[in-house]
């Protein structure tokens, strides 16, 4: 009966999170939205930034929902939510219509669904429960690389209004199948026989180098996901070589992710944390020595590979250092340095390639972030 409970649990992480994965595929937004809107990249990255922060608040606020409302209550709410703010999307005719739906309405709705479905996880899990969570924290990325051909062909075929209303229709669909799947098991977010944590608000050393570790490496790791294709081009390759490699980062990203809390079943928090971030600034430190596109492409991976097991390590370290009961309130927490990392390097990615034309200040950061990263790891505990 647990497996068969943890098994539903993981199923119904899949059905929310996936279709939410698109947020990572934005940029199959950009021209289509520029054009019909009339308004340009700088309004464009505004929507994305209010979007990474209203789903981090929904992060933050997850854990005083779920003690409140049944965990299938809340997966039907936040599929209406977000469907909701994609309808508001498909319909905009100004760019505050479409900032407040999909930046504001569709990020709340899938911060809140995506911390309920690691606390259930978490709640039913038994064994190998890094495993399990790296396993939901690499569906952002897998749903993005579902996601975006499907978005380029929608867009393409009937419309990017169209588009969107269908994406609101399978959000809404997925959402109401994961709020079906967490009743049925019977799922709930507290287990009252778990042993309880004393020091559990008293570790906020241990919290706070958490956090900086992946505030650090999701600054690095974001930068790439975000702009892998322009910094392909920049370093000399072809548009078909830079969109190859944009889908090949996401799937590493993706199976890092799921490494990461794999390997925490195996092996110490720190030596995991620390071999990562040495690898991700063994890839800067390449392209930095050998710039030119067929590095690139391999280096960036490497980078986006040391922010994929960071993420997945983290998520299994909240488990592994506080217990499940408090596991929805310290990631919404931890994922405040996400949504922070999300806000620094790639935007100043971003103003330094308009000011010298390339990409190598901004590796080289995203190289001392991995480096610095890798120190901090030295002082994590092992559980």
């Amino acid at each position: 009966m647990p497996a068969s409970r943890g098994a539903t649990a993981l199923a119904a992480a899949t059905a929310l999170n996936l279709p939410f994965g698109t947020l990572y595929a934005f940029s199959v937004l950009l021209k289509p939205m520029e054009a019909l809107l009339a308004i340009g990249r700088t309004q464009m990255s505004v929507v994305f930034a209010l979007a990474t922060i209203t789903l981090t608040v929904g992060m933050v606020l997850a854990p005083s929902v779920y003690r409140r409302v049944a965990p299938w209550n809340i997966a039907f709410a936040c599929g209406a939510c977000s469907a909701a703010g994609l309808f508001i999307s498909a319909s905009s005719t100004t760019f505050l219509q479409f900032a407040l739906g999909y930046g504001v309405v569709v990020g709340a709705g899938a911060g809140v669904g995506f911390i309920v479905v690691q606390q259930a996880v978490n709640q039913t899990v038994v064994g190998k429960r890094g495993l399990a969570n790296g396993y939901v924290v690499s569906l952002y990325p897998l749903g993005a690389m579902v996601g975006a051909p499907i978005l380029g062909w929608a867009i393409e075929a009937f419309g990017v209004r169209a588009a969107l209303a269908g994406l609101g229709v399978a959000v809404f669909v997925t959402c109401s199948a994961c709020g079906v799947l967490l009743r049925a098991a019977r799922i709930a977010m507290h287990d009252d026989s778990a042993q309880a944590r004393s020091q559990d608000d008293a570790q906020w050393p241990l919290f706070l180098s958490l956090a900086t570790i992946f505030f650090l490496a999701a600054a690095a790791g974001l930068m790439v996901m975000s702009q892998a294709a322009g910094i392909v081009q920049a370093y000399g390759g072809e548009t078909s070589v830079a969109v190859g490699a944009t889908t090949l980062i996401m799937a590493a990203v993706g199976a890092a992710r799921i490494a990461g809390g794999w390997l925490t079943d195996r092996f110490a928090i720190p030596g995991v944390a620390i071999g990562s971030q040495i690898f991700a600034f063994c890839g800067a430190l390449a392209l930095t020595l050998w710039p030119g596109p067929l590095v690139a492409v391999p280096a960036l991976a490497m980078i986006g590979v040391g922010y994929g097991v960071i993420s997945g390590l983290t998520a299994a370290a909240i488990a592994r250092y506080w217990g499940k009961n408090a596991f929805g309130r310290v990631a919404g927490r931890l994922y405040v340095a996400w949504c922070v990392a999300a806000l620094t390097l790639p935007i100043l990615a971003g103003w330094l390639y308009d000011r010298t034309a390339g990409y190598g200040t901004a590796v080289l950061i995203a190289g001392g972030l991995n480096l610095l990263a890798a120190g901090i790891a030295v002082r994590l505990p092992k559980p």
